[in-house]
């Protein structure tokens, strides 16, 4: 198989793209509570190849969503997905996360494999308040995925 990426436009939509048997399909990184499929299969979205992972020098943040910051030395879990363009533009139309903006990173999987990915992040400026409920929520999600319990201790502390 072959395997071509490219760049797709708008403001949401620049994300790369694998392009496969003629099916335009977005590799992302989730981190916050879209990496709980069931949750993403609530809003109508079948995602495929779930993968669990992680991106270093990027830490967690958590306000009233989540968002990664770049911090030298951290390292951030998560869930790599592929899903359809239009389920991407459809899931960062929300308002809770219109302004989340698509970055690339590389993804580390459990097995050592590392995948391009597009991540997508809340910039710095915007991230504020605290959400006690979500962070609760993400702690749930975060457990049954199996993250290190390191991790789970950050999460922790966002509930206080």
């Amino acid at each position: 198989m072959t395997h071509s990426w490219l760049s797709l436009e708008g403001s949401n939509e620049s994300a790369f793209a694998e392009l496969t048997h003629g099916a335009c399909i977005v590799r992302v990184f989730f981190y916050g509570l879209f990496m709980d499929v069931e949750l993403l299969a609530a809003k109508g979205i079948e995602p495929s190849e779930v993968k669990l992972g992680f991106v270093d020098d990027y830490g967690l943040r958590i306000g009233e969503r989540a968002t990664l910051v770049r911090r030298p030395d951290s390292r951030a879990y998560g869930a790599i997905m592929d899903i359809a363009p239009s389920e991407v533009k459809e899931l960062y139309a929300e308002e809770s996360v219109a302004d989340y903006l698509p970055e690339p990173v590389t993804v580390e999987l459990m097995d050592g494999t590392r995948i391009e990915a597009t991540c997508y992040n809340l910039p710095g400026d915007k991230v504020t308040g605290a959400n006690k409920e979500y962070a609760q929520s993400l702690l749930d999600v975060a457990t049954r995925l199996g993250f290190p319990d390191s991790y789970l201790d950050q999460i922790r502390q966002a509930r206080t």
